[in-house]
């Protein structure tokens, strides 16, 4: 379950299988200790029911955070895995696609809110962006969306950007995947 003394864990990118194809994300609740209302996908730490698979971390986390079944998930592939430097934790993106049957049932104890993204918002030239002003205040670079009054940055904005990465490639195996789903 760890590296050293990292720790795992696991997100799902949801893709809706429905038109328009958008990808769902959650804003944390705001008590929370730790990234209290931000922007985020589904998702959290392995636990010993997992076995050390990712893409069951990220379909338990996902039923237990918005109540989507497994069974309702295809998933389409698996991003590059990206470090919390801070917390010590390393995290694999699992890009699932959500078939038409999905309905969302929110955890309210972790989760203020659900919304979804539309792709071609996301995929739009210049959508996703390098955020300067984080980037000076952390020293590192960071990507950020905005979408109707909402700013997602940070680690969703670079799990984000490694999305869009795949998606671009020619002959796109992640699209390829996705799109058949559809």
């Amino acid at each position: 379950m760890s590296d050293g003394s990292w720790r795992r864990g696991a997100v799902l990118v949801p893709v809706l299988a429905t038109p328009p194809h958008s990808l769902i994300f959650v804003e944390r609740a705001q008590h929370l200790r730790r990234h209290p209302g931000q922007i985020a996908f589904p998702g959290g730490a392995a636990d010993a029911s997992d076995a050390g698979d990712p893409v069951r971390t990220a379909l338990r986390e996902l039923e237990e955070e918005i109540g989507v079944e497994s069974e309702r998930v295809r998933v389409a592939g698996r991003l590059p895995d990206s470090k919390q430097e801070f917390y010590r934790f390393i995290v694999t993106p699992i890009v699932g696609v959500l078939d038409a049957a999905t309905r969302f049932l929110v955890d309210g104890e972790e989760i203020a809110s659900l919304f979804a993204v539309p792709l071609a918002a996301i995929l739009a030239a210049g959508a996703l962006y390098e955020d300067t002003a984080i980037i000076a205040a952390h020293g590192k670079t960071m990507y950020a969306f905005d979408y109707e009054g909402r700013h997602i940055w940070g680690f969703t904005g670079g799990i984000l950007k490694s999305f869009v990465d795949a998606w671009s490639e020619p002959e796109s195996a992640l699209r390829s995947a996705i799109e058949a789903a559809f």
